[in-house]
């Protein structure tokens, strides 16, 4: 009889605790899901949006909206140490938020910091304020461009982020002269696009990219190799940075090249020519071919204001006809890779801005178009299996990229 009565009560504890869950269950299921925005409840409020105009200031903008002078104190007293609303800019986007109800009582001050984040101002009650960042998630895509005009125009024409042309740049500056890309050269390249409440915002890594330049085809892949400071490498595990850059400024054309017999547009007779003459705007920014220490920083006769580096292995460039140099570069500073060194002028025996650059290896002038740069160490072997696997994950990524259009980046695929 015990245990019949012990049983029933064991049925009946169990079948309230049941109807408990349950009852808990459709409690959550039925509870409305609050949309927010900032952090804040879009329902209880109407959204006004701004923007600051002349003349506009923290003060005025809260008058407008019927905020008096001693509240506008204690709001800006109570957020100065995370926002100061005194430093509001001229064009800024901002919004009010007023209570939804009859009296329209302005509860909140949103300011457009950038792109990504904004400041949140409470106009009553707890006065504060705080920093919304906005979530980004990294949608991964694919593009492609064929090059009929320029690397930057052609990148606007296919629609991608013209920015990505800075970054193919960037990844390519040792392998590809990308103002000597020719008509029918092309690229394809796998990338994340950041989007942040279903807009673009900004581009984020690039992993794979396969650019075509004269019929050759150049592989960049993104592979971690431990301290090794390069990033993108080549099909075969080198590096895609070389010791040095292939040119050191954006110049509009070559108006001169390497030649033993030229002659000189000034003194008017025909002599050697060891270097490359870059036409460029008069002030366009000159940068280091590589590391190394300047051995010169002055005039030098007709090359005029000029700069010479000495880099690793018996390499010495010359940077000459310069209209000024960057600041803090003196004979013995030591220089890296696109460090700004000078900017191009016309001083010397030049007829325009120009820069005339030369290259010296062992004490002898090389063409500088023909050079070729001295590698970094490649992938180590103990590393080459995972770079292996790698290159082959983001070409399958990049397949799959082509018949669905985009995918969203899980990072488990990636790493």
């Amino acid at each position: 009889m015990r245990n019949i009565i012990f049983a029933i009560v064991l049925f009946v504890i169990a079948s309230c605790s049941s109807s408990s869950d349950k009852a808990s269950v459709d409690r959550v299921v039925d509870e409305p899901v609050k949309e927010l925005k900032y952090g804040l409840e879009i329902d209880k409020y109407d959204v006004e949006p701004g923007q600051v105009k002349k003349g506009d200031f923290f003060g005025s903008i809260m008058e407008d909206f019927g905020v008096g002078a001693n509240q506008v104190q204690r709001i800006l007293k109570a957020s100065e140490e995370v926002f100061d609303a005194k430093k509001i800019k001229l064009g800024s986007n901002y919004e009010i938020w007023r209570e939804k109800d009859s009296s329209g009582t302005p509860a909140f001050f949103i300011y457009q910091l950038d792109n990504l984040s904004c400041a949140v101002v409470a106009l009553k009650d707890s006065l504060y304020a705080k920093i919304h960042q906005k979530e980004v998630v990294p949608v991964l895509k694919r593009a492609q461009a064929t090059i009929s005009t320029s690397l930057w125009n052609d990148v606007q024409k296919a629609g991608i982020p013209v920015v990505m042309a800075l970054k193919l740049s960037d990844v390519y500056d040792c392998t590809i002269d990308f103002f000597g890309l020719q008509n029918g050269d092309s690229f394809d390249v796998m990338y994340e696009e950041l989007v942040s409440e279903g807009e673009y915002v900004g581009l984020g890594k690039i992993y794979y990219a396969e650019f075509t330049h004269a019929g050759k085809v150049y592989n960049a892949i993104r592979f971690n190799a431990g301290e090794n400071s390069s990033v993108f490498w080549n099909e075969k595990g080198e590096s895609m940075k070389k010791a040095f850059l292939k040119a050191p400024l954006n110049f509009t054309r070559i108006s001169s090249r390497f030649t033993y017999a030229r002659k000189h547009p000034v003194l008017k007779i025909v002599r050697p020519h060891t270097g490359v003459d870059y036409a460029a705007p008069s002030g366009t920014p000159v940068v280091a071919l590589g590391d190394g220490v300047v051995t010169h920083r002055g005039w030098a006769g007709g090359g005029g204001n000029t700069i010479k580096i000495k880099h690793p292995g018996n390499y010495v460039t010359s940077y000459m006809h310069l209209k000024g140099y960057a600041k803090g570069i003196v004979k013995g500073s030591r220089v890296t890779r696109g460090q700004l060194i000078g900017y191009v002028g016309s001083t010397g025996l030049s007829t325009g801005p120009h820069l005339d650059f030369r290259v010296y290896k062992n004490g002898k002038p090389i063409d500088p178009l023909k050079m070729e740069s001295p590698s970094v160490e490649p992938v180590s072997k103990e590393d080459m299996p995972a770079f292996q696997a790698q290159m082959e994950r983001y070409k399958f990524q990049m397949d799959s990229l082509g018949t669905m259009g985009h995918l969203y980046r899980y990072l488990d695929i990636l790493k």
